[in-house]
């Protein structure tokens, strides 16, 4: 029978497992501020692992990783991590950006396909006990969220039809995308625009047209968060110099 120490050893090694899946390379440091435990038990664990036939890479001074095309047997998720997706699939159905809906949907239907049946059953009658009001008519007013995150990771170059909002003027933009973040009502790309030679947002229910090249861009290093501090920075500096 197996000790508590066991039981939380053997948690800890599939959940080191789990983030080596979705995490190209995580470091030492990180798994042992993550599970509050000294490097040298992730160091342990990472032997453990290995010796069970798990191939980890381990790329010196970065971190380690899998064996690229090692792939593991479908997740088993409990029935609150179940919960929570069905839950994420019902305000998510109420965006108001039809790709992004449409692959959702897609992609948590094969969640529910390697739910245990019990849960599975719970999922089916949560799904139809939980809504969100937001959007009362279930109007969709942009479909490029989709495209858009692609080329995002993909450092694709991008070229839009953009209406503006104020003026309604219509201009042809070549831009870079940064990022994207949603309000209650709509998502905005932001990105670095070719025309402006500067960061640029754009309403995604603005765009009346948009293709995905196949020409990349050098990633920036600007973080998403170094982004909002400037644009904090130029709206003081305004507020303080009209």
């Amino acid at each position: 029978m197996k000790s508590g120490s066991d039981i939380k050893r053997l948690s800890r090694l599939v959940a080191i497992l789990t983030q080596l899946q979705t995490q190209r390379l995580t470091t030492a440091a990180e798994l042992s501020e993550k599970f509050g435990v000294s490097n040298r038990t992730i160091y342990r664990d990472i032997r453990a692992l290995e010796a069970s036939g798990v191939p980890v890479v381990t790329e010196e001074g970065k971190g380690y990783s899998l064996r690229e095309g090692y792939r593991l047997p479908p997740v088993m998720f409990s029935e609150k991590e179940a919960n929570a997706l069905i839950t994420a699939e019902q305000l998510i159905q109420k965006n108001k950006d039809r790709s992004f809906t449409e692959t959702y949907s897609e992609a948590i239907a094969k969640v529910k396909a390697v739910l245990r049946t019990s849960v599975k059953d719970k999922a089916n009658l949560l799904s139809q006990r939980v809504q969100f009001r937001n959007n009362l008519h279930n109007e969709t007013s942009s479909a490029y969220l989709s495209e858009l995150q692609m080329a995002l990771t993909g450092y694709r170059l991008t070229r839009l039809n953009y209406q503006s909002l104020e003026q309604g003027l219509k201009t042809l933009r070549t831009v870079e995308p940064f990022a994207l973040y949603s309000t209650q009502e709509n998502w905005i790309l932001i990105a670095w625009c070719r025309l402006r030679n500067d960061f640029r947002s754009f309403r995604l229910d603005c765009i009346q047209d948009l293709q995905v090249s196949e020409q990349t861009f050098s990633p920036h290093t600007l973080t998403l968060q170094q982004y909002f501090e400037q644009c904090r920075e130029k709206f003081l500096s305004r507020q303080e110099n009209p």
